[in-house]
């Protein structure tokens, strides 16, 4: 839905969109947004240097972009705002494999579907599919939007996502989209896209430090040559074999940032029981003759082998015998062999070689002998829950402590059509008992046996149950569990699992494999394996590295608990990092040139790359154009002095006073303060920035704080290009305005959970935006109409309280990144407030400076969120000098919290009133004796009289002093209700002969106050309210007439004997709804009445 008011009128919108073109060319043309440091070193808080991880340049930016950036520009608007000097850089990521294998997909769907590709198309019809003609995609490019419904029979791609259509909806023509097979095209055509996009969104950056990274960038490659030789002179590089996720496609290890799905997973490690086919060998398995033949079954528990009863297999699932060398042959399934050949277990390497097909039923019956198993043989049974795309698809039943394996053996026992449904033998199950190897506390040693029989699980189908069984005893056993066989009895059973697996591995009876913990894909589109590789690696978590990164960690503001508690989590995982790659961009490894510096470990420490860049780049990203200095001169010399407080570079011919110039910024604007990012980097990325920082960087320069937040869903949707719930910035800016996107950017959300924009809140920024100018032009432009002189009524100082409290508050969470609550202090509430009031303010008028104040205020405090907005308003309606973007954060006196609260009893007694008198017309509708007042209200000639009491007595003081003394300020907690209870019946109530009908009473009133105290504060517990309620109610008596549609209005305490009189025969209102502190009671009189009273 695009921005739309009254049908289709776009005139709110596009207005918007003007006067964000003039406040760009503001800021343009006094370059408002250049960091220029300055001599002395920056005070606390005088300086504030943010930045965001560099996107990927394979396409156009779009509104998941733009929510994390927003965090950062709206944190920088408001640093700047408040008179610090501000550093928001920005640059294009363009290292790694996403703008390769991008440039490829287009190569090869060139080679299979022609130039321009015509690809092949399916109808989906119900649930049947039909090919339908190709379609030629040199038909068009599809419309920027697209209107109406889809037909029940769409047309889909037939399975697959072209990069071709991928590039089509970037509104390239297809004779441009072939350029791009060429990946450095796409280092020159989308960079400077994102320029346009970000300027027009409103991004406070100073551009001329902008850069791309790779060797097509001279002076980054040298700066990340310096980097990655600086790691490998500390030991921090180092050459190992190690499991890594591989890409077979793209012959090379596959990073977080190389993949199109499965970021984060690792690598798990098993170990693979080698359990030997006895001869005679089946006719199936007549061509493995002569070889070694083992049923090889991945476990993660070796340790408990010695209770091997049976393997189980997959019935219907598709195996292999694989050749793993001269004499070995493994029968598992294919993605397994695949895993292994990768990792030196194939004859031929890299390519799994399969003798024999089979499938499950194949191996059923086959008798195996097992290391550490008591039986001399087993046998393969059959299991319907085996996985065949985890592990091996053999799995080792282990029935005394896995609860699965129990139940399976069970039912293969007890159900004699089973075991003929799959054609097992008795004498394969039958004569095989449990065999107890562990002992666990509370389970004994046959836990499997024990936690089914606790569950009442009577079948190997109740998944819910067995998993919950599986859940009490597997990591119980495991931590807790004694070894009570085997040369390791009487030994904890974590304490042997490896003892165990190193003498099955020395033996030759297991060898170790690894997977995938999930699936992962590559850009490439091909399936992950896990590769043992010979490359190189960065040493995290080695232990004082670890240590080190954990002190800067606790030194750095992360805003939430969930993002501190993903960072402890990363760094107690994370080990050696692959950081070399043979395919892809980017900057070659300097003594290995064979290799690339894979993505996520080139960009680790360049925000200190900003702090120098315009020396370097002469406002040119690719560091092509002239500067003073040329890429040969910043040599590792050169780069230490100026970032690691090394030597001057006496060999350098880099003149002496640009040398220091580079360094003094450096100085001045490290460490940055603030990093923002979605949370997956967490896990990456970041953490990899503060082992990087702490490697080479001296301690004053660690990174000061890192701000996480979740993904963006649209319209509480997944955004996807695929369903067409998607926005790139552009889209977004034209759809809506850059100030209503960065509105709604702001209001979707704060946390790190996922947040939402709502076209519908875009929608209602417009309107609101537009609506407040016109507000303020209208009521600006007339200035003779509002109060002259000082502000003085009662609602003059509750509105300007108003506004210090929107002031501090907003402040308060423009600080503490939360941009969400300063858009509702800021703007949503002070808009109320004003609205308040003004209508408050009744004849009298509202008073001018006041009024000035707001608007002044106001603007000042959305400017970070609705730049353009704060500009236009202050500029051309306040007629003020300068830029609103630097004018200072807004003065603001303390809040009076009293005056506050005395308000919010005056609104709150209103909307009481208003009930009650609802209440007393409705009765007098249904009475038969008087005159009905209804009548009357609508001649407005009804008197209220409103009685307060302004003091708890009775047995409600005697209730509040006992809390009081049982009330703890500080924690905001009371002593136990047994010992307020004893209180209770010791107090001059308790001796009462009505004790127990008052303390009916009593109890509900207690636990109110209890409750109201621990929310509010001891203030709760008062005997009267902060502030005199019979002067605030009468300093108010226009507005509560005006509010209720009343004549008179009288202020009456209800102590007094003479006022109660005036009541008349509704007295017993009064006694039905007795006044009480904070509580006010309204009877309603016609003016006749009253006056006869």
């Amino acid at each position: 839905m695009a921005a739309e008011e009254g049908g289709k009128s776009f005139a709110r919108r596009d207005r918007l969109l003007e006067i964000e073109a003039k406040a760009r060319n503001w800021w343009e043309d006094k370059q408002v947004f250049r960091a220029q440091s300055r001599a002395e070193p920056p005070g606390p808080g005088e300086k504030f240097f943010g930045n965001f991880p560099f996107p990927y340049m394979n396409g156009i930016l779009h509104l998941g972009h733009a929510f994390s950036l927003s965090k950062l520009e709206f944190a920088a608007a408001y640093h700047r705002l408040r008179g610090a000097n501000v550093l928001l850089p920005f640059a294009f990521h363009c290292t790694g494999m996403p703008i390769k294998a991008s440039a490829d997909k287009l190569t090869r769907e060139i080679q299979q579907f022609g130039e321009p590709p015509v690809f092949p198309k399916k109808v989906e019809k119900g649930n049947e599919e039909v090919e339908v003609e190709a379609e030629d995609v040199n038909a068009g490019a599809p419309p920027a939007k697209r209107k109406g419904k889809k037909s029940k029979a769409a047309l889909k791609s037939s399975g697959e996502v072209y990069q071709w259509e991928i590039m089509r909806s970037f509104g390239l023509s297809d004779s441009d989209i072939s350029k791009f097979q060429d990946p450095y095209k796409w280092l020159t055509y989308f960079p400077p896209l994102a320029v346009e996009d970000l300027k027009a969104f409103g991004l406070g950056c100073d551009w001329r430090r902008s850069f791309i990274t790779t060797d097509m960038n001279p002076f980054f490659d040298a700066f990340v040559r310096w980097q990655v030789r600086k790691l490998k002179s500390m030991g921090k590089i180092v050459k190992d074999l190690r499991y890594t996720i591989y890409s077979p496609m793209d012959g090379q290890p596959c990073a977080d940032h190389d993949r199109s799905s499965g970021e984060g997973v690792q690598p798990q490690e098993y170990t693979v029981i080698k359990m030997e086919l006895m001869a005679p060998f089946p006719s199936k398995l007549g061509v493995l003759e002569g070889r070694k033949v083992f049923l090889a079954a991945a476990t993660l528990r070796p340790e408990t082998m010695y209770g091997q009863t049976n393997a189980w297999v997959l019935p219907d699932g598709k195996y292999g015998a694989y050749e793993i060398n001269e004499t070995d042959v493994f029968i598992l399934s294919q993605r397994a062999a695949r895993n292994l050949a990768y990792q030196k277990y194939s004859r031929v390497p890299e390519k799994p070689t399969c003798l024999v097909e089979l499938t499950g039923y194949d191996l059923i019956g086959l008798p195996l002998k097992s290391p550490l198993a008591v039986n001399q043989i087993i046998y393969a049974l059959p299991m319907l829950t085996v996985l065949t795309d985890k592990g091996t698809g053999i799995v080792t039943s282990v029935p005394t402590d896995s609860p699965d394996d129990y139940m399976a053996l069970h039912d293969l026992k007890s159900k004699p059509a089973f075991r003929a449904k799959y054609g097992v033998k008795d004498e394969w199950v039958l004569p095989f008992e449990i065999i107890p190897i562990i002992d666990i506390p509370g389970y004994g040693n046959k836990a499997a046996e024990k936690v089914c029989a606790d569950l009442k699980i009577k079948s190997q189908n109740e998944k819910e149950k067995l998993a919950e069984a599986k859940k009490l005893t597997y990591l119980k056993g495991f931590n807790e569990g004694t070894l009570i066989v085997g040369e390791f009895k009487g030994r904890k059973v974590q304490e042997v699992k490896p003892l165990i697996r190193s003498k099955l591995i020395e033996a030759g009876e297991a060898i170790s494999y690894s997977e995938p913990e999930k699936r992962v894909q590559s850009r490439s589109g091909d399936e992950c394996v896990v590769a043992l590789t010979d490359q190189w690696y960065i040493t995290y978590g080695e232990t004082e590295w670890k240590k080190l990164a954990e002190e800067c960690l606790s030194g750095m503001s992360l805003y939430s608990d969930e993002t501190q508690h993903g960072f402890e989590h990363t760094l107690s995982w994370l080990n050696q990092w692959a950081c070399s790659r043979s395919f892809g961009l980017g900057t070659r490894i300097p003594w290995d040139e064979e290799f690339l510096v894979e993505s996520l470990s080139d960009s680790t420490i360049y925000m200190a790359y900003y702090t120098i860049a315009h020396f370097l780049h002469n406002g040119d990203m690719y560091g092509s154009s002239k500067s003073a200095i040329k890429p040969e001169q910043m040599t590792d010399e050169v780069w230490d002095f100026i970032f690691c407080d090394g030597p001057y570079p006496k060999s350098s011919d880099i003149s002496s006073s640009i040398l220091s110039e580079m360094k003094q910024e450096f100085e001045y604007w490290y460490p940055f303060d603030l990093r923002v990012s979605g949370k997956d980097l967490i896990q990456n990325h970041l953490t990899f920035c503060i082992y990087n920082h702490t490697a080479i960087m001296s301690k004053k320069h660690w990174p000061r704080g890192f701000r996480c937040n979740g993904h963006l869903l649209l319209n509480a949707r997944k955004m996807a290009k695929s369903t067409g719930n998607f926005r790139t910035i552009r889209q977004a800016i034209e759809e809506f305005s850059a100030d209503a996107t960065r509105f709604s950017l702001a209001d979707a959300g704060d946390g790190i959970d996922d947040a939402n924009f709502a076209f519908n809140t875009a929608n209602a920024a417009i309107l609101r935006l537009t609506k407040e100018i016109s507000w303020m032009e209208e009521v600006l432009g007339t200035d003779s109409s509002l109060r002259p002189g000082p502000p003085t009524t009662y609602a003059d100082r509750v509105f300007a309280n108003e506004i210090n409290i929107a002031v501090n508050r907003t402040e308060q969470n423009y600080s503490n990144c939360m941009f969400r609550e300063a858009l509702k202090t800021g703007f949503y509430d002070l808009q109320a407030a004003r609205d308040e009031y003004q209508f408050s303010c009744g004849a009298g008028g509202m008073n001018r400076d006041l009024l000035w104040h707001f608007t002044d205020v106001q603007t000042r405090l959305i400017t970070p969120i609705c730049p353009h907005y704060g500009e236009y308003v202050w500029r051309e309606l306040l007629k003020k000098d300068g830029f609103v973007v630097n004018a200072g954060w807004p003065l603001a006196d303390a809040p009076d919290l009293t005056l506050q609260s005395a308000n919010k009893y005056l609104q709150d007694s209103i909307i009481s009133m208003r009930k009650l008198l609802q209440k007393q017309v409705s009765s007098s509708k249904k009475g038969k004796k008087g005159t009905p007042v209804t009548a009357l209200t609508e001649d407005n000639n009804l008197t209220g009289l409103i009685y307060v009491n302004e003091h708890f007595d009775g047995w409600k003081a005697e209730c509040l002093k006992i809390l009081q003394i049982n009330f703890n300020r500080d924690s905001r907690t009371f002593s136990s209700d047994k010992v307020i209870q004893e209180a209770l019946q010791k107090s001059s109530i308790g001796q009462s002969k009505d004790f127990r009908q008052i303390q009916k009473l009593c109890m509900p009133f207690m636990k109110f106050k209890k409750d109201e105290a621990i929310a509010i504060g001891a203030q709760a517990l008062d005997l009267k309210l902060p502030f005199g309620e019979i002067e605030v109610l009468k300093e108010n008596l226009d507005l509560i007439k005006r509010q209720l549609g009343l004549q008179e209005v009288e202020i009456l305490s209800a102590t007094n004997p003479d006022a109660l009189s005036k009541a008349g025969s509704l007295v017993k209102l009064l006694e039905q709804n007795p006044p009480a502190p904070g509580s006010p009671t309204a009877i309603f009189l016609t003016c006749r009445t009253a006056h006869l009273s």
